[in-house]
């Protein structure tokens, strides 16, 4: 899901599946002397570059990669006038990622640079921020599983006390941080304005980490997503990163699942969600709450105005819960919730039915379940007609385009749409008879990406698709 505001700073996605290793091709021969570098491993010697290398980006990356030693990555040199980078799983080591901040330094194209799984440890860290220091267009930087343990930490916290980079989004996940890179990074992030965007999932954070966490989230005022998923956050980390969510006001998505956090956790999170106008989105799966930790949840949601998205995926939880849940939100009047995940609970038809009273009320609601009891699949149970030669039968009678048509239920008469807002806009609108079923099936072609939102511009495809079928 995107962020309210976070159109100013999206960038154009690329499948990082269609980079693998970098391949290697003959190193240019640069007649000159080879210049003498100082002893620092980690000196990009940003203020002598013009002096020491030719002026074009091609050529100062092959006198970069010349003086550490190492091969070219053909795929850098190729798309360096490109806004996106993606370098994940090329090996490049340290040495590797000196080249490539040498050459960054004066880079203007690139603002999202990803470095995955890359071995670049402390040392490559340093290159990264000093070039950081000098780069002012790099706005996102992904340096996830790379090993980079308590000193890379210490770097990366040096580097964001000083609020100096154009850097929002940081992802840092699968690092090996533990307690003292948690106190670290925290104590930077207390400071910083600028990072709205940090994954610290797949760390080694326990109830001390979340200590440190909930401390940092009571004085941090920039951060919006925040992501600490598979970490070993338990009942008292999780208390004291409640602590720090009700004195925060700017955070929208936090990633809390695949922790521990019990039904002591959840009813501090109820505690939270009772008060809290910020968070849009909250991540609960795999926590170990049962029905008791799910109720106090549920007491919370009947007061939030702000909660739209609440999974629940993986925790031992049974239709008792979910029912519990479904009659807070009806019971809000003023509740925004969108999407609200349970799938691993077998329910009822009289849930279903109830489901159906709820959804009368917050026609923008979709909840998502495992099965019906009775039934082996939900397609046995909802057995509907494809939403778009429904929408197609319409627009045919009418002699207008699906694209019309969906652009008509946007106030806005925009090409792209809140996922939610769609959702109401779809159940309400009497034209094309269609259920909450449909509604969803629709969401998942126009929203591929899943950012919450759904994007018009592709209904066209869809429904050269239908016709295509239909004359096969």
């Amino acid at each position: 899901m995107l962020l309210p505001d976070e159109k100013e700073f999206a960038t154009p996605s690329q499948n990082s599946e269609e980079t693998l290793y970098c391949e290697a091709e003959p190193i240019l021969t640069v007649e000159k002397d080879k210049p003498v570098w100082e002893s620092s491993e980690t000196d990009l010697e940003i203020e002598d570059s013009e002096k020491y290398f030719p002026t074009g980006q091609k050529e100062l990356y092959l006198e970069a990669c010349k003086l550490v030693g190492v091969v070219p990555v053909v795929y850098f040199i190729r798309n360096m006038e490109e806004s996106h980078m993606n370098l994940n799983h090329h090996g490049l080591g340290p040495k590797g990622t000196k080249a490539i901040a040498i050459a960054l330094v004066s880079n203007t194209t690139i603002i999202n640079l990803e470095l995955q799984d890359n071995h670049i440890t402390e040392e490559g860290t340093l290159s990264l921020v000093e070039m950081l220091n000098e780069n002012y267009y790099i706005q996102e930087l992904n340096i996830s599983e790379n090993g980079l343990g308590l000193e890379g930490a210490r770097i990366i916290a040096g580097f964001l006390q000083r609020n100096i980079s154009s850097l929002w989004s940081l992802q840092l996940s699968g690092n090996n941080f533990k307690e003292e890179s948690a106190t670290l990074l925290c104590q930077a992030l207390s400071s910083n304005y600028r990072i709205k965007k940090l994954d610290l999932s797949h760390n080694q954070f326990s109830d001390e980490g979340g200590e440190q966490l909930g401390s940092m989230l009571a004085l941090n005022v920039g951060l919006q997503v925040l992501n600490l998923s598979w970490n070993q956050i338990h009942t008292r980390g999780a208390l004291a990163l409640c602590n720090g969510l009700r004195a925060n006001v700017t955070l929208k998505i936090l990633d809390l699942s695949m922790n521990g956090l019990g039904n002591e956790g959840a009813q501090a999170l109820g505690e939270v969600i009772k008060s809290n106008n910020s968070l849009i989105n909250l991540d609960l799966s795999c926590n170990d709450i049962t029905n008791d930790g799910i109720n106090k949840i549920s007491k919370g949601l009947e007061f939030n105005e702000s909660l739209k998205v609440l999974k629940l995926f993986l925790n031992p939880m049974n239709m008792e819960g979910a029912f519990s849940l479904i009659t807070s939100i009806r019971r809000n009047l003023r509740s925004k919730m969108e999407d609200l995940d349970i799938s691993n609970v077998l329910v009822s038809e009289q849930f279903v039915k109830t489901l159906d009273g709820v959804c009368a009320v917050h026609p923008q609601l979709d909840v998502v379940f495992k099965s019906v009891e009775g039934f082996t699949t939900r397609k046995s149970f909802i057995p509907y007609t494809n939403p778009m030669k429904l929408i197609q039968t319409y627009v045919d009678q009418q002699k207008i385009t699906a694209l019309d048509f969906f652009k008509n239920l946007n106030p806005a008469g925009t090409m792209e749409m809140p996922v939610g807002a769609f959702r109401k806009a779809m159940i309400q609108q009497g034209k094309v008879p269609v259920n909450r079923y449909q509604v969803r099936e629709l969401i998942k072609k126009l929203d591929e990406k899943k950012r919450g939102i759904v994007d018009f511009s592709l209904a066209p495809t869809f429904t050269l698709l239908l016709i295509f079928k239909t004359l096969v």
